[in-house]
């Protein structure tokens, strides 16, 4: 009893994943330590590089399987390894481009296709184009052109000019070779890999994850009562989610964290509920999982969405994260405030509800307690006839942080506008409300005069500044104009898509 009891103690501290085919444990990892680093550093890995080490270039790329909800599949992402920290692989499968050919001989359908395709040039960035197309071909039968983009938006190349890099994902389905090996079956004639599920299911963590290295300590809970009862006895240590921010705290601000607490890990943090009035989403849901609940009642929130950062953040990135992090520019923000969003915020066992709109107080500072933390965020269900709508204005389509971000909840009796909300970013230290423009708007005639009077309001809400992104000029226009495009929209008088401008359907 004695040994075994020694043998958990040690698994409780130990971060174990599946490398290969093979059960990775590690003890001593340090929190901050990441996925790029213990690769390339300690085994040698070097297909996966590091180009920006802020999640941006896509170089990094690798790809996590771990079991789904359900419990009977595996759910394929592709991660960005360079601001992933290695404690979080924890009960997961760490797929990398080696994984795909051990033989190199023997190239991976991907990696032909990238091959006849001549769609490489220097190389540095073709492991990283490799996974992200790796995970289009586990995940996705017959990709669009629209998916085939949006898949490669988290990848940069400065050689080809994408054109090969696009017909290599067109054709990577037509190469049946060796698919008795479930790495290489496609979406279409793939089976359920069960030896990698069961594997996966023996890595099954029914007590939390802790974990020190050199002063550091890592705390990954599995309830959200361990959770708060963590960060109520470390009111200082970092709280974890994506690590799509924090990541770049260590990667480029070099901050030494001592205390991380994982929210990755935590059940009641993960689900999703819909009830009559509300789509209750977990803190931990990921972008990627939130964001198609949130389209099937919020339709028009679809291109917003495809133009959040690229599929590798959202991946890891979790709209509670992105909702504490609280960037003025964070373009998830400005939909949630319009929609009328509530936050549940917890601290030990009390918790409470927030107002969106009332959370922020300053500059990237929220109203959360010391010990408190987001628990679920609850966005009402619209009633009918009500149109939420969001618009993004940044220098790219894809992967482009916001100059100005603005969204509009609407409901019209006839001509007359019952009720508006206008929430914007990018033109005050904080997400706010347009009041004076909401006030010109409200019970009024919905029409060119009405737009035009809640456009110059607008120069009463907001005093914007000038810096990289855009002027203050700029930014003051473009949120006029923005206004205009939306009553434009709502009278059918513009209906094509940003998506649509200079691309393929």
């Amino acid at each position: 009893m004695a040994d075994a009891a020694t043998s958990a103690a040690a698994e409780t501290g130990t971060v174990r994943f599946v490398l290969d085919g093979e059960i990775i444990r590690l003890d001593n990892v340090e929190p901050t330590r990441t996925v790029l680093q213990f690769l390339r550093e300690d085994l040698r890995r070097t297909g996966t590089k590091e180009g920006c080490a802020e999640g941006d270039c896509g170089a990094c790329t690798v790809v996590l399987a771990e079991v789904d909800r359900d419990g009977d599949d595996l759910t394929l992402r592709a991660v960005n390894s360079c601001i992933q920290f290695l404690p979080t692989l924890d009960g997961k499968e760490l797929i990398t481009v080696e994984s795909l050919s051990p033989d190199s001989a023997d190239l991976h359908p991907v990696q032909r296709a990238l091959v006849d395709c001549h769609a490489s040039q220097c190389g540095f960035c073709t492991p990283g184009f490799v996974m992200s197309l790796f995970a289009l071909y586990k995940t996705t039968a017959n990709p669009t052109r629209r998916e085939i983009d949006d898949a490669l938006a988290g990848n940069l190349c400065r050689c080809t000019g994408y054109r090969p890099i696009i017909a290599a994902a067109q054709q990577m389905y037509t190469d049946g070779s060796n698919s008795d090996n479930w790495l290489r079956q496609p979406f279409g004639g793939r089976r359920r890999p069960l030896e990698r599920i069961k594997r996966l299911q023996s890595l099954a963590r029914h007590d939390a994850l802790k974990s020190s290295c050199n002063g550091g300590r890592f705390f990954a809970p599995t309830s959200v009562a361990e959770l708060a009862a963590t960060i109520l006895a470390n009111p200082e240590a970092t709280i974890l989610a994506g690590g799509t921010d924090i990541g770049l705290w260590v990667t480029k601000q070099h901050r030494e964290l001592t205390t991380v607490v994982y929210t990755g890990r935590v059940a009641e943090l993960l689900n999703i509920n819909v009830t009559s009035s509300h789509i209750e989403i977990g803190a931990a849901v990921s972008l990627t999982d939130a964001m198609p609940v949130i389209t099937a009642h919020y339709p028009l929130l679809d291109e917003l969405f495809l133009r959040f950062a690229s599929p590798p953040i959202r991946n890891a990135a979790t709209l509670g994260g992105n909702i504490a992090n609280g960037s003025p520019i964070g373009d998830s923000m400005p939909a949630l405030m319009a929609a009328g969003t509530t936050i549940m915020l917890r601290k030990g066992r009390n918790t409470r509800e927030v107002a969106f709109e009332d959370f922020y107080i300053g500059y990237q500072r929220n109203d959360l307690e010391p010990g408190e933390f987001i628990e679920t965020i609850r966005i009402p269900v619209p009633p009918a006839g009500v149109v939420l709508q969001s618009y993004k204005v940044s220098k790219r389509f894809d992967q482009d942080i916001s100059a100005v971000c603005t969204a509009y909840r609407l409901e019209l009796d006839g001509d007359r506008v019952v009720s508006i909300r206008v929430a914007c970013g990018g033109l005050a230290p904080t997400i706010r409300r347009a009041h004076h423009c909401e006030a010109a708007l409200a019970g009024q005639s919905w029409n060119e005069a009405t737009i035009a009077k809640a456009s110059k309001a607008l120069a009463k809400d907001f005093t914007p500044i000038t810096d990289m992104r855009a002027s203050k000029e700029y930014r003051l226009r473009v949120c006029q104009n923005l206004l205009r495009r939306f009553y434009l929209e709502t009278r059918g008088k513009h209906e094509e898509s940003v998506y649509l401008y200079g691309r393929h359907a």
